[in-house]
């Protein structure tokens, strides 16, 4: 078995389009798929992030820390959740994407773990 993360890629002014209630029954229909993805026991952790409104990068250059504050308007896009699987293999993993809801509003990126080094599972 193997482990790939589901990230979910959004333009980062889309959940402003939705109305409440639009993003309630949105964010139900990505909950019941990680039922079903906890029920078949491939699911190992799935969050949604807030809005890159209130995120901070944080970047190292020649020993001084720089600190900026979102949203972040040259940003095109935003990473608005994951879904962490075990999967027997990557194409197994891909459709399992395919099947999730956010592929209908948003890009979903299917990245298999490992070390920052370890190109071989490229």
């Amino acid at each position: 078995m193997s482990t790939y993360m589901l990230l979910i890629i959004e333009p980062p002014a889309q959940r402003a389009t939705r109305t409440e209630a639009q993003g309630r029954e949105v964010y139900a229909r990505m909950q019941n798929f990680g039922e079903g993805l906890r029920k078949q026991g491939k699911l190992l952790a799935v969050e949604s992030l807030a809005s890159q409104a209130s995120a901070v990068r944080v970047s190292l250059s020649d020993g001084h820390s720089r600190v900026l504050d979102g949203p972040f308007s040259e940003a095109k896009e935003m990473v608005g959740g994951f879904f962490l699987i075990e999967c027997a293999t990557k194409s197994e993993a891909v459709a399992i994407a395919q099947q999730c809801p956010a592929a209908e509003w948003a890009t979903v990126e299917v990245r298999s773990l490992a070390p920052c080094f370890d190109e071989s599972r490229a």
